[in-house]
Order: structure tokens, then sequence, then C-alpha cells
């Protein structure tokens, strides 16, 4: 059983800054940068400060105890 929710996402990729609200990590975008700065921020495990952090579809993004995952699995083609 995963420890995180999936997230629908309408295209393939996603910014950071705006998963992270879109997905109910954070509750604003100030306060994105504040996680972000912080280190708090995870996207598969490692620590990542940039907002701007392109996201494809199944990438965990994880705030304190709090993860989601980026549209479902990932499709390969």
């Amino acid at each position: 059983m995963s420890d995180y929710n999936d997230v629908p996402v309408d295209d393939d990729a996603i910014k950071l800054g705006q998963f992270l609200k879109l997905a109910n990590l954070i509750e604003s975008g100030g306060e994105a940068k504040q996680v972000l700065s912080g280190g708090i921020v995870r996207v598969n495990g490692e620590v990542e400060t940039r907002r701007g952090r392109q996201l494809e579809r199944g990438d965990v993004v994880s705030v304190a105890a709090k993860s989601a995952r980026v549209g479902g699995e990932r499709v390969w083609e």
C-alpha cells in the first residue's frame, strides 16, 4: 500500500510550485517559497529547492510527512 495520494494532472509535466498547491501539500504560493528554501521538499526522495522544477507523471513529492504522486503511474512508451 502506498503512503501518498495520486493527484491527476492534465499534462504529462507540471512545475513543482504548481503541484505543491494542487496536491494540497501547501496552502499558498508564499508557503511554497518557504518550504522549498527550508529544504523540506523532496522529489523522489531527494531534496529539491527549485520551484520551477518540471515534474513528470509518476514523480513522488513529499513535504514533511505528507506525500503525493504526479498523475499516478508513469507510462513508458
